[in-house]
């Protein structure tokens, strides 16, 4: 299908053109002209007069299926340019959804996606009701007064029961999350602006072979794989992209996606570190949005620049630092900024920081195990080993060992009638000293 573009920025309009032009090649038009226009908002019409003039011109010339603005329409601005134009108008959201649409493969992804169309078309209807009263027009896709507002009546229904399923479908990811945890998993989200990266860096956490294009918005499916980090086992989810000025009714629909970032014990923000850094900034930004929208800022979060192999080494510490600047700025929670090559498998930066910050976590913590019969010490052992890591162990009549251990697997190391008491957290750099042990009724 043929397009016309249009953007409008403004000091509140934060637009990027290479974004929007990709967002259309996404969803798969022939972008025949974007027009540009900087100014604030028309009421009427989004854009200017004289510029909307121009744009009439351009539909007359080229004759497009679509007009497609980068900026949100109202309900009124998108009527009263059909009316202009005579041809269907988009906004980026309704672009957005198309690309979804297209992208959902899962029930679930399915259902998230019509629950943001939905919410997003009643608006229209209400519009389109209004309209028939003033006698303007028809009603909303050609109904009249009476079947516009029984089609109200559907929208509202149908979101109530797809509100209901995927409340299902989040009781049964909390069920199975909740396992995971018991059984000594550590949770970490993948997060970050659309085409950053994210589904490579999970291919090479966990050395599967999941789709991933040079695309935006390739993943709308919630994927989770694991993988061991010098014996912890961890557990990493891939989460839809963010864009910038991501809206209300898009979250409120892939809340049980988000959730997975919400319910992390670790976040890894990706960033794309190829791009130009006015780019990078724009995109941290709106992330860090994102996640405050989300209550998520007080994670621990590795900052991950993504790409290095595309830009020098020099350039990827320049844009460390940068991004270090705007989190001591912001007061951001971030425990480390890391560089990294998903494609290259070059993630020893990553690994290093991710060791660092387990045991920063209050489910990682140490304990002191007492094993009083020897022909169980193999199999404490063993247990240990795959749900932590052995610090220290004094052999003898009473066998004596210092761990880190995932609090939630504290049940089945009782289970093999073993002593276990928790010891302070040790500072960084320092091992565990006798005099830091404490009784907290573990």
């Amino acid at each position: 299908m043929r397009a016309i573009g249009v953007i409008r920025k403004s000091r509140r309009d934060r637009i990027s053109r290479e974004e929007f032009e990709e967002l259309l090649r996404s969803a798969g038009y022939e972008v025949v002209a974007i027009l540009e226009q900087n100014r604030e908002e028309h009421p009427k019409y989004n854009i200017g007069k004289g510029k909307l003039e121009e744009l009439k011109e351009l539909v007359r010339e080229l004759e497009p299926d679509r007009v497609i603005f980068a900026n949100k329409l109202t309900p009124s601005q998108a009527y009263n340019l059909w009316k202009e134009l005579r041809v269907e108008i988009m906004d980026k959201w309704q672009l957005v959804l198309e690309i979804f649409e297209r992208r959902a493969h899962s029930k679930e992804a399915k259902l998230q996606v019509e629950l943001a169309s939905l919410q997003y078309e009643v608006p229209l209807v209400k519009e389109a009701i209004r309209r028939i009263k003033l006698g303007d027009r028809a009603g909303f896709k050609g109904m009249g007064e009476y079947q516009t507002r029984q089609y109200l009546k559907h929208v509202r229904y149908r979101m109530g029961r797809i509100r209901k399923e995927l409340e299902k479908v989040k009781a049964d990811r909390e069920v199975k999350r909740k396992r995971r945890e018991e059984v000594g998993f550590i949770l970490m989200a993948l997060a970050g602006y659309t085409n950053a990266g994210k589904s490579t860096l999970l291919n090479a956490l966990a050395g599967e072979e999941i789709e991933a294009r040079n695309q935006m918005f390739t993943t709308l499916d919630t994927t989770t794989r694991r993988f061991k980090l010098s014996g912890k086992r961890v557990l990493v989810t891939d989460t839809v992209g963010f864009i910038d000025g991501l809206p209300p009714f898009i979250v409120e629909a892939f809340h049980s996606t988000l959730e997975e970032i919400v319910k992390a014990d670790i976040i890894l923000l990706v960033l794309d570190a190829s791009e130009p850094w006015s780019e990078i900034r724009r995109k941290f930004l709106a992330s860090l949005h994102v996640l405050r929208e989300l209550k998520t800022l007080d994670k621990p979060m590795i900052v991950v620049l993504n790409k290095v192999d595309l830009t020098g080494e020099e350039d990827a510490r320049d844009k460390a630092e940068r991004i270090g600047e705007i989190i001591e700025e912001r007061g951001v929670n971030v425990f480390r900024v890391v560089s990294i090559s998903a494609k290259l498998g070059q993630l020893d930066e990553l690994y290093r920081a991710l060791e660092e910050v387990i045991l920063t976590l209050p489910k990682y913590a140490p304990f002191e195990i007492t094993v009083d019969e020897p022909e169980k010490v193999p199999q404490v052992m063993a247990l240990i080993n795959a749900i932590g890591e052995v610090l220290s162990v004094e052999y003898g009549e009473r066998t004596r060992i210092e761990a880190y251990v995932q609090t939630g697997m504290i049940k089945e190391l009782t289970k093999l009638g073993v002593g276990i008491r928790r010891l302070n957290q040790p500072h960084e750099g320092e091992g565990l000293k006798d005099g830091q042990r404490y009784e907290d009724g573990s």
